[in-house]
């Protein structure tokens, strides 16, 4: 079973309490966030604009309309130093089910924002485009009006070319507490049956993307990561952004702790920011640095 160490180094540390600030204002401050809590979405959209903005970056906004409002997804890019390699995309959603939604998904908002912090002070070959997507959560979840299926049609219809979308979706909840990890039938068969490693999760079609980030991730983090690739129809396979880029034929893997398959506060009121593990969240932000440079070089 592998632990992380109890002391961090500094760097390490001050990640952590970043990635916790984050996560407090979003799911304790800010707290329910989606169309139907609109003030609350569009807070949480000028918390992330804000952060984006200080890292430097001029944040490109991408409004449309849902159910007679305006929603955005934010979109920022670091030009690589080759032009002919395809972007590598990172995103994540920022609205919330109707609840605090701590892990699901501040802890991937949390962490898009500081790996966007971290891309703009190196320089990388490959572009890297960091989206934070609105209108995740029912009732747009695998709809028209879903925010990361508006960017991925609108990319598809300019003929952006996409090496791959690394999305990040509830990332921060882990327990080492024996058979706290549940799987669709027969999965359990192959898999740890402890909650405490991270998941890159695909299709059939992908399959070889995933292993690829497990790798990467592995070379750089402490924490255990799990690859699986498994046909759409499995229950939670398609249950986030990623699912928008392969129905437009991009690349793409799903990043995750498996949300309902781990976490009792799934779409609960108790998903709040004091039930996440930052350390362990503050090691997935460094496995995905790693993955980010072997990508992007």
């Amino acid at each position: 079973m592998t632990k992380l160490k109890t002391q961090p180094a500094a760097g390490e540390a001050q990640l952590t309490e970043r990635l916790r600030r984050h996560v407090q204002v979003l799911a304790g401050e800010i707290g329910n966030r989606n169309l139907y809590a609109a003030a609350n979405l569009a807070e949480a959209a000028r918390y992330v604009e804000g952060h984006l903005m200080q890292a430097g970056y001029t944040v490109e906004s991408q409004p449309y309309q849902a159910e007679g409002q305006t929603v955005r997804n934010l979109i920022v890019t670091k030009p690589g130093t080759d032009p002919s390699l395809d972007p590598l995309l990172i995103g994540a959603h920022y609205d919330t089910a109707g609840n605090p939604g701590a892990d699901d998904n501040a802890s991937g908002t949390a962490a898009l924002l500081e790996l966007a912090r971290w891309a703009g002070e190196h320089a990388f070959a490959r572009t890297l485009t960091f989206v934070a997507f609105t209108n995740e959560e029912p009732p747009f979840f695998q709809t028209e009006l879903m925010g990361s299926r508006v960017y991925a049609r609108a990319a598809k219809a300019r003929g952006k070319r996409i090496r791959a979308a690394l999305i990040l979706e509830s990332i921060g909840y882990y327990t080492d507490a024996p058979n706290s990890q549940r799987y669709p039938p027969f999965y359990g068969l192959f898999y740890p049956n402890r909650g405490n490693f991270l998941g890159v999760v695909s299709n059939l079609r992908y399959r070889r993307l995933a292993g690829e980030v497990a790798r990467a991730f592995k070379r750089r983090s402490r924490l255990p990561i799990e690859s699986v690739a498994a046909p759409d129809f499995i229950p939670g396979v398609t249950w986030s952004d990623h699912w928008s880029f392969w129905k437009e034929g991009y690349q793409a893997v799903m990043l995750t702790d498996t949300a309902f398959l781990r976490n009792p506060n799934y779409h609960m009121d108790s998903d709040t920011p004091d039930t996440l593990d930052y350390a362990k969240l503050a090691a997935v932000v460094e496995g995905l640095r790693g993955v980010m440079e072997e990508f992007a070089h």
